[in-house]
């Protein structure tokens, strides 16, 4: 029997017979069971079927498609593998989703330059196992990067557990070949680490699609080092943990990374993976130094110290490969792994200062208190970026709405404290209505003047990263009319 739930809108049922043209029979999806498969990115509770998906499989059919939409006014949503955690590749219902997952070829792999050439489907993990004979890795690691695309982590500026020492996504990007939102398809940069001129990757890498869309990237090469050593510290309190990182890092050792999980979170990865984290453990740190071996076995010592002096009751150094995948295992696996021990959870991230996690965490589990809504801590301590998961059941009524304020609250926290209403996860659908919690109203004008510049239509992922216009509850669309900043005489419009 034909599936007749959620019919294709007419204005995106006309582009069918042209999107099949470009891309193939194969390449358009429009049946309703299959579209129903993209209708969220990580974050599930938001949810819309696709008009239509497209899987081009080049950058030229990238281009027609976008093209097409451009001339037609119809809006399209670019989406990598779909592990986004901000509804960034929400789907338009009345659009074009346009997947990048077939595009996943891994074009060079250049050692001489200490770079790789790949396309927007290829997962973050395969960057690093084909550069591995050569002797290097790509250094950016979402959790995800098993199956992350490195399309998304551009569109996201993904980060991940070692960007304390190595940076985010934006901080190994050399070169893009970029779909506008006009169709046309430019070259930005390329293998050279630095290119003259204003810095186009730096402003497309995190515009979560609004900009267009990426079809080639060329990401530098890091060296793989020499020595690369995993302690594993557990304490009896947050605050003892938290002391240990700030007295790290005022000791100047630089770990590639610093990780803490509280004892909600280790309850959830034992249930999942057993990760045989020490029993007891109110807080456990993951610590991983790399770099000339004889650096190493120095720093090492002097982590065991002060994780020492700061109460920690027992510590552990991965003596191989196996055993340093095992420590890293309850981490990597956490946010997966408190569905073990609550029905549904809200993935929230932000960041504070180093210096103020200490007073943010106990607040967080003040407002956990307060509200009765259960929240499991497990961060990157290093660089003060926050998952806080907020567990509830949405069979009790209410709870949800509770975990929502919960969550809401913590990125209040943030803010005050001085930091960041996101931290590696994007802003997308989920939490353009707090960007004015961070902007104020002439921030927000500068950006959409500047997204309104290359997307004046309004078709590239609209409803993300800003809240359309300006404000939440206001109509949505496009600004019509002269800009607040050309009217002030703050700005000039080309």
């Amino acid at each position: 029997m034909p599936d007749t739930a959620d019919p294709i809108p007419a204005a995106v049922a006309a582009l069918v017979p042209r999107l099949r043209e470009i891309c193939g029979e194969d390449g358009v999806l429009t049946d309703a069971s299959r579209r129903r498969v993209y209708d969220s990115d990580g974050i599930t509770h938001h949810r819309e079927v696709p008009g239509v998906v497209v899987l081009p499989t080049t950058a030229e059919q990238v281009a027609a498609v976008v093209g097409l939409c451009a001339e037609t006014g119809v809006p399209f949503v670019p989406r990598g593998a779909g592990t986004g955690l901000s509804g960034g590749a929400l789907p338009h219902p009345e659009g074009v989703l346009l997947t990048t997952s077939r595009m996943r070829r891994i074009v060079e792999v250049d050692p001489d330059n200490e770079c790789a050439v790949v396309e927007p489907g290829v997962t973050n993990l395969d960057v690093s196992r084909a550069a591995a004979p050569y002797g290097y890795y790509y250094a950016p690691d979402p959790s995800s990067q098993q199956v992350c695309s490195v399309g998304g982590n551009v569109a996201e500026n993904s980060g991940g557990a070692h960007c304390l020492k190595y940076g985010f996504t934006v901080n190994h990007v050399r070169g893009l070949d970029v779909v506008t939102p006009d169709g046309a398809l430019v070259r930005l940069g390329g293998k050279a680490s630095e290119a003259p001129g204003h810095d186009l990757i730096g402003a497309f890498i995190g515009s979560e699609g609004t900009l267009g869309v990426a079809t080639r990237i060329t990401v530098g090469l890091t060296r793989l080092p020499e020595r690369t050593v995993t302690l594993l510290a557990a304490f009896t309190s947050m605050d003892a943990g938290g002391r240990a990182v700030g007295d790290i890092i005022a000791a100047g050792v630089l770990p590639s990374a610093i990780e803490m999980m509280d004892a909600l979170a280790i309850e959830a990865a034992e249930a999942a993976v057993a990760c045989d984290y020490p029993a007891g453990a109110a807080a456990v740190l993951i610590v991983e130094l790399d770099g000339p071996a004889a650096e190493v076995e120095a720093e090492l010592a002097e982590v065991t110290r002060l994780c020492a002096a700061a109460g920690s009751f027992e510590t552990r150094t991965a003596a191989d490969a196996d055993e340093r995948a095992r420590i890293w295992k309850g981490r990597k696996s956490a946010f997966a792994a408190v569905g073990r021990i609550s029905p549904s959870y809200i993935v929230q991230d932000g960041v504070v200062p180093r210096t103020a996690l200490s007073e943010v965490l106990r607040r967080i589990t003040e407002l956990s208190e307060e509200s009765g809504i259960r929240v499991a801590n497990v961060f990157h301590a290093g660089d003060g970026n926050l998952h806080p998961l907020v567990l509830f059941d949405d069979a009790e009524p209410g709870a949800g709405e509770r975990a929502e304020e919960v969550s809401g609250a913590i990125l209040d926290l943030c803010v005050e404290h001085g930091g960041s209403i996101t931290g590696e996860h994007g802003v997308g659908v989920d939490k353009a209505c707090k960007m004015p919690r961070m902007y104020s109203p002439d921030d927000l004008a500068t950006f959409d003047l500047f997204r309104r510049a290359l997307d004046p239509e309004g078709i590239a992922n609209p409803y993300k990263l800003l809240p359309t216009p300006r404000l939440c509850g206001e109509r949505p669309g496009v600004r019509t009319g002269v800009h607040p900043l050309v009217e002030s005489g703050r700005a000039e419009q080309f």
